[in-house]
């Protein structure tokens, strides 16, 4: 058996910690060869072929696949994967554009958001806002998986892996999209998915401008700043800090989270976070049911009080 795994790359730089975990997760089901592809994926391709566990890289440059779109990554990743058992990706924004179509031109199922690998053919995926978890059986010939990396540790660095080229399929664009723009958000705080600590609103905020409590103390301990649905329904945090089941999954080793109630949708997207603390002046609040530290005050008070002492 063996493993075709789809690297995150943005604007040619990989996505390291997100690479490295669906490496570690895909190591049980045969020797991995990881594919760099875009514009520009040499850089990574190298940094790549570093991860321990990866037995060679795939490295394709083209400008059709600069953008990573559907159409012309998927007909590459088919044209690839003829002889594995196996194709994979992180479960990300790209992943999930990019992979049901390899499934359908394969007629294969993809199975999403994979937690456990029991064996080549048996995964466990998390359902109902993560309350059950799903163990899937698939008797397809290829097995499409994305890896929900927030349930795996990352594979170390330190590998040698051989970087070889490939070449991009004949007629692999079939021009059905194309790319307009990107609107991305700068920031010098941690990568979400990927920081070591989260500091999280929630409704409890009240305004945008209250949510600069929430910033100051994420600013204080290096944290990347997350929110609830609720937050961002209402317009006090951008689209892009959304934690839970319609936004991102998150599992840093510190989850603070601050005037958020603990509604499932929310749980489902930090719960597996290694230490999480909570503060809301509701005492009844479900989020105190998974916290493992709770503090029952007026946020308001509390956090720039922590936030002056740290």
């Amino acid at each position: 058996m063996a493993v075709l795994l789809i690297a995150e790359i943005n604007d040619g730089v990989l996505a390291l910690d997100a690479t490295a975990k669906a490496v570690a997760a895909a190591q049980p089901l045969g020797d991995v060869t990881v594919l760099a592809a875009g514009a520009s994926a040499r850089a990574a391709a190298a940094e790549a072929a570093t991860i321990q566990g990866v037995s060679r890289v795939l490295v394709v440059e083209d400008s059709s696949l600069g953008h990573r779109l559907a159409e012309p990554m998927a007909a590459l990743v088919v044209a690839l994967g003829g002889s594995f058992s196996h194709i994979a990706a992180p479960a990300t924004s790209d992943a999930k554009n990019v992979l049901p179509r390899v499934a359908a031109l394969l007629d294969v199922m993809v199975i999403s958001d994979v937690t456990g690998v029991i064996d080549a053919d048996t995964f466990e995926r998390p359902i109902y806002a993560g309350n059950a978890i799903q163990t899937v059986r698939s008797l397809d010939p290829v097995k499409v998986l994305t890896i929900r990396t927030s349930g795996f540790e990352a594979a170390p660095t330190g590998g040698s892996a051989p970087v070889v080229d490939a070449a991009v399929p004949a007629a692999a664009n079939p021009g059905l999209s194309s790319w307009v723009e990107d609107r991305v958000a700068a920031s010098t705080r941690p990568e979400l998915t990927s920081a070591g600590v989260v500091v999280s609103g929630g409704r409890g905020i009240g305004s945008k401008e209250g949510f600069a409590i929430v910033e100051a103390l994420a600013d204080k301990l290096g944290a990347a700043v997350g929110a609830s649905r609720a937050a961002v329904d209402a317009g006090y945090a951008p689209n892009d800090w959304q934690v839970g089941q319609t936004g991102k999954v998150v599992a840093p080793a510190l989850y603070v989270a601050l005037g958020i109630s603990g509604a499932i949708q929310h749980l489902a997207g930090m719960k597996d976070s290694k230490v999480i603390v909570a503060v809301n002046k509701d005492a009844e609040a479900p989020i105190f049911q998974v916290a493992d530290f709770g503090l029952v005050a007026d946020l308001f008070q509390a956090v720039p009080e922590l936030t002056e002492k740290l």
